[in-house]
């Protein structure tokens, strides 16, 4: 991109990314100095478009970013929390956890069922009405350094380029924005803050960042199944014990439900797909019925940071700062991140602006970095670090109940029988050979209640331009056949949920895979069929599960051209 003659527009400070901590960072930036030139940049075509969330929001980041919010007649916190419900469930029943037994950090009431896209569109007005630039449309594509390799900008993707790489006609190189400071708030596995990662070695002194998938779908519910308020998680079936995971229902406001299911990425299964887990998991008998009657609107998906505290890396590097879920902020547990999201942007905003009132510019914000431990964020963080390592190791029933009593005496005693627990190795070396399991038999949808993966990211609003290059990155494609199909059955079939990936013959019937194994020479034990790989590069929701989850890290995603992907109304 560096070849490419471009425009470019100069800040004070520069933001990747319009979820919860980019406009955070944002507003406190110019509550804290008005004067400030700040630009925020959005991959999707609005803002809100890409956000997807469960989500339950604790308002503790809202309260110290907006004090005067509730006030305002425009927000979105509409339904606090009136019900808070844990299941247990097994293939026929439930049952239900008592409230008194959970630890009280796990407690809703006092938070809010809101859509996370909501959210982001009103912290947007704010930042606006203060005089931040927001540019939705824009993909942030590559980083500008300097001599020195200090980050310096960052560059908007090019448009009109055709899949062979040409310009085509409507080609417009992208922009070059340099700021004094760069933040990077992308969310999950970011491609700039891959690359930062990578070059800056910021991960070296943590623990391998843990993943889940989330999938959700928005229900229009009848009005005599509306519970606004109603908030209701569960663990166990349809997953094995083996298996880490669980669900969620949240009832919002205008008989909407909010139902989603989150697989966690360290599972070994190559047949296992979280599309078809989470449509199993509607059919059960204490989940089905909130259903009846009703309509399915919207559907998305999204990987999750799982690691927490042990898995965050360094957050400063020269010239800028990780914010949000490029950090990893997510509470597993309580399965919120958005009020870590919005602190740390909070947080890194305070230390740019108290580091440009000093004259400083295009420096380490080691300061940022020094403090996030002893906030609320590491506070939030270091209470449940042992509840997915537990889970992780025990399995389910009694990884849940080690990591239940760990939460107990970090929040009543400050301590843990555990100490700090090491997550392993990272998700895609967990997967296990093909002929270590049997394919999973899973019931065909019925059109009502459960859905093929085709029919919900028509839900979704996405949409690419199928000229351009393809932005899911396939570096070594006889690997890919050589493993990824003939050792380990082609998984990115199953565990992509948008129905992106193919293995095909030569007539174009799909294929299911091997299973083989290699033998000590490397070599696979019986010959390749003639199989090829397709990807429906149009169908991505832009969930990154296929950079995370491919068994020899050979997928990686980049941007697409600005403005493409999912348009979520109000995920």
């Amino acid at each position: 991109m560096s070849e490419v003659e471009r425009e470019s527009m100069e800040f004070d400070v520069v933001i990747v990314g319009a979820g919860p901590a980019g406009l955070a960072a944002s507003i406190r930036l110019k509550q804290l100095n008005p004067d400030l030139s700040v630009v925020v940049l959005e991959k999707g075509a609005e803002v809100g478009a890409h956000i997807l969330s469960g989500a339950v929001v604790d308002p503790i980041g809202i309260d110290r970013l907006l004090p005067d919010w509730r006030s305002e007649s425009d927000h979105p916190f509409n339904t606090p929390v009136t019900d808070d419900q844990f299941l247990l469930l097994g293939p026929a029943g439930s049952i239900r956890i008592p409230n008194f037994l959970m630890p009280p950090l796990m407690n809703n009431h006092g938070n809010y069922a809101v859509s996370l896209g909501n959210v982001c569109r009103w912290l947007a007005g704010h930042a606006e009405a203060l005089g931040v630039e927001i540019y939705p449309g824009f993909a942030a594509a590559d980083l500008i350094y300097n001599d020195e390799g200090v980050v310096t900008g960052v560059v908007t993707g090019d448009m009109g380029v055709e899949r062979d790489g040409t310009h085509g006609p409507s080609y417009a190189p992208g922009m070059a924005l340099l700021g004094k400071y760069v933040l990077i708030g992308e969310g999950v596995r970011g491609s700039l803050a891959k690359k930062l990662i990578e070059k800056f070695e910021l991960s070296k002194d943590a623990q391998p960042q843990k993943f889940g998938i989330g999938l959700k779908e928005l229900w229009q519910v009848a009005p005599e199944k509306h519970k606004p308020g109603l908030v209701q998680h569960s663990f166990g079936w349809p997953l094995n014990s083996k298996t880490g995971g669980g669900s969620f229902l949240y009832h919002l406001e205008d008989n909407q439900v909010a139902v989603g299911f989150v697989v966690h990425l360290n599972y070994k299964n190559p047949y296992l797909s979280p599309f078809e887990e989470f449509q199993r998991f509607k059919t059960h008998p204490a989940i089905r019925d909130t259903f009846d009657g009703g309509k399915r609107i919207s559907y998305g998906a999204r990987a999750i940071t799982e690691g927490g505290y042990q898995s965050v890396p360094k957050l400063s590097f020269p010239g800028g700062a990780l914010i949000g879920c490029s950090a990893g902020f997510v509470n597993v547990p309580r399965i919120k991140g958005s009020h870590n999201a919005v602190l740390s942007g909070m947080l890194a905003a305070e230390k740019v602006a108290e580091a440009l009132a000093a004259g400083r510019s295009n420096d380490e914000l080691a300061a940022y970095e020094a403090e996030w431990r002893q906030s609320d964020i590491g506070k939030d963080l270091k209470r449940v670090r042992n509840v997915k390592p537990l889970w992780s190791k025990f399995g389910t029933w009694i990884g849940v109940g080690l990591g239940g009593l760990d939460m107990w005496t970090n929040q009543l005693f400050g301590f843990s029988f555990f100490g700090t627990q090491k997550h392993g190795k990272p998700d895609h070396a967990a997967l296990e050979p093909a002929d270590k399991h049997s394919p999973i038999a899973y019931p065909k949808p019925d059109g009502v209640l459960t859905f093929d993966r085709l029919s919900s990211v028509f839900l979704s609003n996405t949409n690419h331009e199928e000229s351009q290059p393809i932005h899911l990155q396939v570096k070594d494609p006889e690997l890919q056949k050589r493993s990824e199909y003939m050792v380990f059955s082609g998984p990115s079939t199953r565990y992509c949920p948008a129905g992106v990936y193919e293995w095909v013959d030569a007539d174009g019937n799909g294929l299911t895979g091997g299973p083989a194994s290699p033998t000590k020479g490397g070599e696979v034990s019986h010959s390749e069929p003639d199989a090829r790989f397709v990807i429906n590069a149009q169908n991505c929701v832009h969930c990154k599960t296929c950079d995370i989850k491919d068994p020899n890290q050979n997928i990686n995603w980049v941007p697409p051209q600005g403005g493409e992907g999912p348009v979520y109304p109000n995920m």
